[in-house]
């Protein structure tokens, strides 16, 4: 999937999108919409919390370093044991994997208050009363639907697309 995102002046020109990406079968779900909170977006697919903040990379972020933590604390036991203990490979994976189950639970606590990197070019657009809208489709069908939305609504600014989205938000 990629990501292709529009910059939009009113809400009527976003409604006269969504339909269009609708009749050319682009799933409703897959339509995402972030205005400033003046806006009404009444009728409209708002963007949820995996679109609007850093939830998936800080909840990677958060994996790797608690599963390095982990493994390290692990390898610590294993070279300098507690006394009269033995530590064995089973205590560095079980280390490993709380690890990670910690490091992405802080990582999403943390992304999800965290406002999205990639929106950030589209800060000062939004305040100013422009509705973002992001479309996520198959890489095959971003130049049919940037075409369409050129040629039908001249208003509409084409922003650019991300290369990859995950495939589970």
């Amino acid at each position: 999937m990629r990501r292709l995102y529009f910059l939009l002046p009113d809400v009527t020109t976003a409604k006269s999108i969504v339909t269009e990406l609708m009749v050319n079968r682009i799933e409703w779900r897959r339509i995402h919409i972030i205005a400033n909170s003046d806006v009404p977006l009444e009728g409209l697919p708002e963007a949820s919390l995996l679109q609007s903040s850093d939830l998936i990379p800080a909840l990677a972020r958060g994996s790797a370093a608690g599963g390095i933590t982990g493994a390290l604390a692990g390898l610590t036991a294993i070279a300098f044991p507690p006394a009269g203990l033995t530590i064995a490979g089973g205590a560095v994976v079980a280390l490993t994997l709380a690890g990670v189950g910690f490091g992405a639970w802080m990582g999403t606590m943390i992304g999800s208050s965290v406002p999205s990197s990639r929106l950030n070019d589209f800060q000062e657009a939004v305040e100013g009363g422009a509705l973002l809208m992001m479309v996520d489709m198959p890489p095959d069908r971003v130049e049919e639907i940037s075409q369409l939305i050129k040629l039908r609504y001249p208003l509409a600014v084409i922003e650019g697309t991300d290369p990859t989205i995950p495939p589970f938000p």
